[in-house]
C-alpha cells in the first residue's frame, strides 16, 4: 500500500477554508495526483483540508471519506488557550539550538513538551490511526504492522502538517520533536509512506517522498508554517 499524505492549501485559519490562493493551490495539487492510481481519498474534518480533498476528488471521481481522528493536532500549557502557547514547531528548533538530541526515547519525560497538551493528543491520534489501519489491512504489532487482505492499493490522506507529522512519526517509530522539526510541509505537499502488500508479513513503513510541493512552484508566497 502507498499512503500519500497531502496537505492542505493555503488558509484562512478563522473560517476554517481555503483561500482564493489555497483553492489554486488544491487544484495545482489534483493535477499532480491525478495519474498516482489513488483508489480511496481521506480528510481530516476540518474545512480547510475537505475543500482541498475535494479538487482532487472531483478529479478522480471519487468520494472524500473522513477521519475524525486527523484534524490538527492540540497543543500548549495546561489550563490556558489551546494553540496560544508552547507551540511544538519552535520548540523542537530551540531543541536544536540547545544542543538537544530530538531521538531521546525518553522526550516525553525529559524535553519542553513534557508538560504539553501535544503528549495526550498525540496518543489519542497514535491509537485512532492503528485502529484505522487495521480496517485497511495493517495490524500493529509492536512497532510493525502485520498485513492483511486487499493492501495493494494507493490512499490518499488530506489533513495538515501536524496531524500528518504525528501519524508518520507514530507509524515509523519516530519520536514527535524528530518529526515536527525535520518534517514541515508545505501547502499540499506530498508526501509518501509505503507498506509490503504481501499478505500475512511483518511490514515497517518506508519513505517513498518526502515534501513534494514542485506543483505550486509558481504559485508560492513565503509563509509561516502554521496548523
Amino acid at each position: 500500500m502507498r499512503i500519500l499524505f497531502i496537505r492542505h492549501g493555503h488558509p484562512n485559519y478563522e473560517k476554517n477554508c481555503l483561500t482564493e490562493l489555497g483553492h489554486l493551490h488544491a487544484a495545482a495539487a489534483a493535477l499532480r495526483l491525478q495519474d498516482e492510481g489513488i483508489s480511496e481519498i481521506y480528510s481530516s474534518p476540518f474545512g480547510r483540508a475537505v475543500e482541498t480533498a475535494e479538487h482532487t476528488a472531483k478529479l478522480l471521481g471519487l468520494d472524500v471519506k473522513i477521519l475524525d481522528f486527523m484534524h490538527e493536532i492540540i497543543w500548549g500549557e495546561p489550563g490556558k488557550e489551546p494553540y496560544k502557547t508552547g507551540h511544538p514547531w519552535t520548540i523542537a528548533e530551540e531543541m536544536v539550538k540547545n544542543g538537544d538530541d530530538l531521538l531521546r526515547p525518553d522526550w516525553r519525560e525529559n524535553t519542553p513538551l513534557r508538560d504539553n497538551l501535544l503528549i495526550e493528543h498525540c496518543a489519542w491520534l497514535d491509537a485512532q490511526l492503528d485502529q484505522w489501519l487495521a480496517t485497511v489491512g495493517y495490524t500493529r504489532e509492536g512497532n510493525c504492522y502485520r498485513v492483511g487482505k486487499g493492501t495493494d492499493r494507493t490512499i490518499a490522506i488530506f489533513s495538515h502538517g501536524g496531524s500528518s507529522t504525528s501519524a508518520i512519526a507514530h507509524m515509523m517509530n519516530l519520536t514527535i520533536p524528530f518529526v515536527t522539526y525535520v518534517l514541515q510541509p508545505d501547502y499540499t505537499s506530498v508526501m509518501e509512506l509505503t507498506l509490503s502488500d504481501e499478505e500475512g508479513t511483518l511490514t515497517y513503513p518506508r519513505f517513498g517522498l518526502l515534501h513534494d510541493a514542485k506543483h505550486i512552484r509558481h504559485l508560492q508566497v513565503d509563509t509561516v508554517f502554521g496548523n
